[in-house]
């Protein structure tokens, strides 16, 4: 039997375990399923059970494909295989049979080398295509072993990943997690660590596996789960298949823009509008836009019941400080201040009617005197003309009643109109709508913070879409304005009782009965508290997590992720620490990558102002993407964004050296550039259809290189000035801003190219690339995007950068 004959037998075993793991799993769920509640406690373990086997059913599904991907032959002859689960034989036994390449135990697959072995004699690389082992990789790293007595197969597993063509889509990396990749994947949970890395060192796989790691090693993140944030929607799509493929669901995946439900931006600011609402001077503007519509100082007079009451400025200023106390958000502080105005209104109310009662008490003895001498004349008329009319006094209210004034004033819809006016209720979209397009609210609010130009920058009509960097200040207002939770509450609760009340209903009509060790019959509901009852009724809440957690701005997470994080404004950052107070975070990205008008160019300007725990570096230095040729070409380009910036080490080379096509007034002489080997089984063209009007020589150029990218099978990403997309993409007949990454070729720019990969790349009018305000940036991400090959097509004369690049024959 071969050794690849082995495996196969093993494998074979395992997905045998998988197979009756599934049947029990479906078993027992569909028997939950059917149990009608014969006994009412199981009714309240019901659920619990049904989730928890649904949960089991999905990891067992997710493991189906690679579900054994490495073995390690021990020094003292044990033998253990690494897959996506953990796997035990069936009891008593439960015999170890796969051991969860999270595990402390399957550490050394990763991290073993010939210098430190780990006690490791082979470490195996198994590469399957469904259940079917295909190849086997191995690799000897006890060099004591005498020769021979080892076997070894393959050439390099990461060797063969490398070298296959692109998808569209991320895959995970956990058979082929090198050892500097797994010591941040495993690093401590603590603080925030932030991840270094050039183009192609694996920063976005790397990060995306530690979220797995921490979901199975911690159970605090677990609990609360993992957000991670990406770039653009079309960066989520391409990683989104990496953590399903590992067993993770506990993650939601989103971008900056996107962080507030419900918020959906539709436009991009000016650059300098962009720096200036991602500055953090703006919280202190909003912060001082939400107090300016706290109670102003000036004195009120409110009507009540055709009278009117005067309340002095200092007895609301008062109130108001009372409210903000404790730093109560402004709408459950409003809850406050309301309150306590009320009652001093009230009292008010109650200090007239008790003057009222005093003036006439004073008039009453005038009166009762002269009804004395009357009756002392004339008895008989005095009293009949009392029975005839009566007596009365209005408007007289005691201290006692003041929670009935009260009650009647907010009931009052002058008094309640009157109420709002002082201390409103402000939406977040509210109050920056009034800011911006009211010049006095926004010069109060930033004054002394702003000049007068800035405040231009940010003055808009009150109809204006909100733009990708109103979300983080979206926030910020959601932040100081709160919800006045009390209402819903108390909804809520009368939900409550009735569910309770209903359920109680249910199990009568029922009859629903329980024997009790006496042979007493109780009721069922007799077993369960009106709590108990109402949650067993309430409706289940069948959303996933991640969509449970996508829909609460407030959702706490037990860490957060950041890629591309470079990029990120001040406000979004505020942002992003406000759903993980305790600061677990993993911070990725390339600060000669920044690009953006709100990037930084230093992780400690970034993170500095929002976390006093310490901050952990780590760097990733090995390009596994990256061929050393397509890094040799951007190599100038870095130099000039930062002469000491070292170049990442690449981890192979495809011989391909890239190329420059200068594109003249009448196009390119020949229909394809020699930018790479043809396609073994043809002569290398591919049509692409070019439309004949397209404007300049330029897609024709771009359309030729990026048939002869096809004809070898490769999945290719044309990059171009943001000017320039939409018109190549339209003569390309190619999808524009990367909205498919599955399409055989797409065009799409800088920015949007950021965290992708592709087999080819073809950088378009590298000049007007340059021409950004951070075009050197732009060019440097431009360049690394491929895994093959390279093409620069270009009008006019070369950028100095890239005027070392040969030139393609055409």
């Amino acid at each position: 039997m071969t050794e690849l004959e082995r495996e196969q037998e093993y494998v074979d075993r395992l997905y045998a375990r998988v197979d009756e793991l599934r049947a029990q799993v479906a078993e027992e769920l569909a028997g939950a399923l059917r149990e009608r509640g014969a006994s009412a406690r199981d009714l309240v373990e019901r659920e619990a059970r049904v989730d928890r086997l649904t949960e089991r059913a999905v990891a067992l599904d997710h493991a189906e494909n690679g579900l054994c991907f490495g073995r390690l032959d021990l020094a003292d002859g044990q033998v253990r295989h690494v897959g996506r689960t953990g796997l035990r034989g069936p009891a008593p036994e439960r015999t170890p049979l796969l051991l969860d390449w999270r595990a402390p135990g399957a550490r050394p697959f990763y991290v073993a080398t010939p210098a430190d072995n780990h006690g490791v004699v082979r470490r195996r690389h198994l590469r399957t295509e469904g259940r079917r082992v295909e190849r086997i990789e191995d690799e000897l790293l006890d060099l004591d072993v005498a020769p021979g007595s080892v076997q070894l197969q393959g050439e390099g597993a990461l060797m063969a990943a490398l070298a296959e063509h692109r998808t569209g889509r991320m895959k995970d990396i956990v058979t082929t997690l090198q050892a500097e990749q797994d010591e941040i994947v495993r690093a401590g949970v603590d603080g925030v660590l932030v991840v270094q890395g050039g183009p192609g060192t694996g920063k976005t796989a790397v990060a995306l596996h530690r979220a797995a790691y921490l979901l199975y090693a911690q159970p605090s993140v677990a609990r609360r789960g993992v957000l991670v944030v990406g770039p653009t929607p079309t960066f989520l799509d391409y990683i989104e298949q990496v953590l399903p493929s590992l067993g993770e669901t506990q993650v939601v995946l989103t971008t900056p823009e996107h962080l507030v439900p419900g918020v959906i931006p539709v436009r991009r600011e000016e650059p300098a509008v962009e720096r200036l609402k991602g500055d953090v001077v703006m919280a202190e503007v909003l912060a001082r836009a939400v107090l300016a519509r706290q109670a102003a100082a000036d004195d009120v007079t409110i009507t009540f019941e055709g009278d009117e009451y005067h309340l002095p400025g200092h007895v609301l200023q008062a109130a108001a400080e009372r409210a903000r106390r404790a730093g109560r958000p402004h709408n459950v502080a409003r809850r406050h201040f309301r309150a306590e105005i009320v009652t001093a209104l009230a009292l008010e109310v109650v200090g007239a009617g008790f003057r009222l009662m005093q003036d006439v008490e004073e008039g009453l003895e005038d009166e009762l005197a002269a009804v004395d001498a009357s009756l002392a004349k004339n008895p008989d008329a005095v009293l009949a003309r009392v029975d005839a009319v009566g007596t009365q006094i209005d408007g007289l209210a005691a201290a006692h009643e003041v929670p009935h004034v009260e009650r009647e004033l907010l009931a009052d819809p002058a008094v309640a109109a009157e109420l709002e006016e002082l201390w409103p209720t402000l939406t977040p979209d509210a109050l920056l709508r009034d800011l911006f397009a009211g010049p006095q609210l926004l010069t109060a609010a930033s004054a002394g913070l702003l000049d007068v130009d800035e405040r231009n920058l940010l003055r808009r009509d009150l109809g204006t879409e909100w733009c990708v960097a109103d979300v983080p200040l979206l926030d910020e207002a959601a932040e100081l304005l709160g919800v006045d939770e009390s209402a819903a509450r108390a909804r809520e609760e009368r939900r409550r009782r009735e569910n309770a009340r209903f359920a109680r209903q249910v199990l009568r009509s029922n009859d629903l009965l329980v024997e009790e060790g006496d042979g007493d019959a109780v009721s069922a509901g007799a077993l369960l508290s009106d709590d108990e009852l109402a949650r067993r009724h309430a409706e289940t809440d069948r959303r996933s997590f991640a969509e449970r957690a996508a829909a609460e701005r407030t959702w706490v997470y037990g860490h957060v992720i950041v890629d591309e994080a470079q990029e990120l404004s001040a406000m979004t950052w505020r942002a992003l620490f406000r759903r993980c107070p305790a600061g677990s975070m993993t911070v990725v990205g390339d600060v000669h990558q920044a690009s953006g008008p709100t990037a930084v160019e230093s992780w400690e300007v970034a993170l500095a102002p929002h976390t006093s725990a310490r901050v952990r570096r780590a760097e990733l230095t090995v390009s596994y993407r990256t061929p050393q040729e397509v890094m040799d070409a951007a190599l100038p380009v870095l130099r000039a964004l930062d002469p000491a910036a070292p170049a990442p080490l690449c981890a192979r080379s495809t011989g391909a050296v890239p190329v420059r096509v200068p594109v003249g007034e009448e196009g390119p002489a020949a229909e394809h550039v020699d930018d790479g080997p043809a396609a073994e089984d043809g002569d290398g063209d591919v049509d692409v259809d070019v439309d004949d009007a397209a404007p300049g020589p330029l897609p024709r150029a771009v359309a030729a290189v990026v048939g002869r990218a096809l004809a070898r099978g490769d999945r290719t990403g044309v990059v171009a000035p943001e000017g320039r997309v939409a018109e190549l993409a339209a003569a390309l007949g190619a999808r524009a801003g990367a909205t498919d990454l599955r399409a055989d070729v797409v065009v799409l720019s800088p920015a949007e190219a950021k965290g992708l990969e592709f087999d080819a790349v073809v950088v378009a009018e590298p000049a007007e690339i340059l021409a950004a305000e951070r075009g050197l940036n732009d060019l440097y991400v431009a360049m690394t995007r491929p895994t093959s090959t390279l093409t620069v097509v270009h009008t006019g004369e070369p950028p100095a950068v890239l005027a070392h690049m040969p030139v393609g024959s055409v």
